[in-house]
């Protein structure tokens, strides 16, 4: 017989703590929408009646958007081997920051959704196991998966499914960062034509910012790993890189990322090294700097200003937060509104857009993008994603 060892333990100590106080029991709890206080509301709610919708459902497929709670339900998966800053660890310790993003959406989009952790790191498995539970649910949001198997399991999901999948990670951080770097480039006086830029980091993150800037018309961009600046022709460049290698890096440029810095007019920092300030009194005038790793920036914000015209940050107390909660609620909100198939490139560049207006006239160096609790963002994030879906020809309403 198998014999098993409590591990239960007193935590009274840790709930002096505000943030152990507030997860005690779980931040998320599954409520009734529907009010069933006698047989007629179980005989409607259970059986009998709930098999007169079943059976239409089966005769009609599309109707369990209408009739169960899938339209308005996402799954948040994660395999617990990038947590925020944290790494690799594992799928039980990633779960409170899985309820957060759930509160998140709930809070801010009135969007329901499931955390889930996976005990399983091999993509194939990943994909298997979403696809598999996909019929429960009208969109993935997948979330804090190590590059770069993150990029291979969105790919394979949004190939076999025909609900909106979205790695927050990469999407989520590249459309409110290309919405700071727009009105950034316009307090400035300057385009996004105008810039060269380069990126520290080429994590999930760092590959797609990269991308969407492109897509938003950069003039230049240069992304660097731990081995330096990322180029055509470099050797041991995985598939994602050698992508990067081919679509940045205009001015071949190699070596160090100190060396990249010179003159460069933006930098964004999507890793966890630190650059010298020395190096940073070699950028252009007028220069933007978004030093986004948390907690500890690669420039801390008071290095940054002396030398930046533009300063962000992933922090809350500095100005100029880059904060995700400003993209995904409303991009799912506005995918689920016209019930989208995918979530496009397009629908990301109008979120973007649609962010980066919000600021208007009141644009200054502390306030290039508006607050995560801003009310106006959800609205404008999803009517802008909503109206690009039916552009792209994705929204099947």
């Amino acid at each position: 017989m198998t014999t098993f060892t409590s591990r239960t333990q007193d935590t009274s100590a840790l709930d002096r703590d505000p943030a152990f106080a507030m997860h005690r029991g779980g931040k998320l709890h599954v409520a009734s929408s529907v009010d069933v206080s006698d047989h007629a509301g179980l005989s409607l709610a259970y059986t009998p009646g709930v098999a007169r919708v079943c059976d239409a459902i089966a005769e009609d497929a599309a109707l369990v958007e209408t009739y169960t709670w899938k339209s308005n339900l996402v799954a948040v998966v994660t395999d617990g081997t990038a947590v925020l800053g944290l790494g690799d660890i594992g799928p039980e310790a990633s779960l409170p920051v899985m309820e957060g993003k759930s509160l998140l959406f709930k809070q801010f989009a009135d969007v329901d959704s499931v955390p889930i952790a996976l005990n399983c790191t091999d993509a194939d498995e990943i994909v298997e196991t979403v696809v598999r539970m996909s019929p429960s649910f009208g969109g993935i949001n997948l979330e804090d998966i190590a590059a770069p198997r993150c990029f291979e399991i969105e790919a394979k999901l949004r190939e076999r499914l025909d609900i909106p999948v979205f790695h927050d990670d990469q999407h989520g951080t590249a459309i409110v960062t290309v919405a700071a770097m727009h009105n950034a480039a316009r307090l400035t006086g300057r385009t996004l034509a105008d810039l060269r830029v380069v990126v520290s980091g080429a994590g999930a993150a760092g590959v797609a910012v990269t991308k969407m800037l492109v897509d938003g018309g950069i003039g230049d961009i240069a992304v660097a790993d731990s081995k330096g600046i990322i180029y055509d022709g470099r050797e041991g460049l995985t598939p994602i890189k050698r992508e990067i290698a081919a679509i940045s890096n205009k001015a071949g440029l190699k070596g160090s990322i100190e060396s990249a810095l010179a003159g460069a007019d933006v930098f964004i920092g999507l890793s966890a090294g630190e650059v010298p300030e020395s190096v940073v009194a070699t950028m252009a005038e007028d220069a933007i700097i978004f030093a986004m790793a948390n907690p500890d920036p690669e420039i801390h914000p008071d290095v940054a200003r002396k030398h930046a015209s533009v300063v962000a940050t992933g922090r809350s107390d500095f100005p100029n937060q880059i904060n995700n909660v400003l993209a995904f609620p409303g991009v799912f909100r506005g995918a689920f509104d016209v019930r989208a198939s995918d979530i496009t490139e397009n629908m990301k560049l109008a979120a973007a857009k649609a962010l980066a207006d919000l600021v208007g006239d009141d644009l200054t160096a502390d306030y290039v993008i508006p607050s995560s609790f801003d009310e106006r963002v959800v609205p404008a994030v999803s009517a802008a994603v909503a109206a690009q879906a039916r552009e792209d020809g994705v929204a099947r309403r």
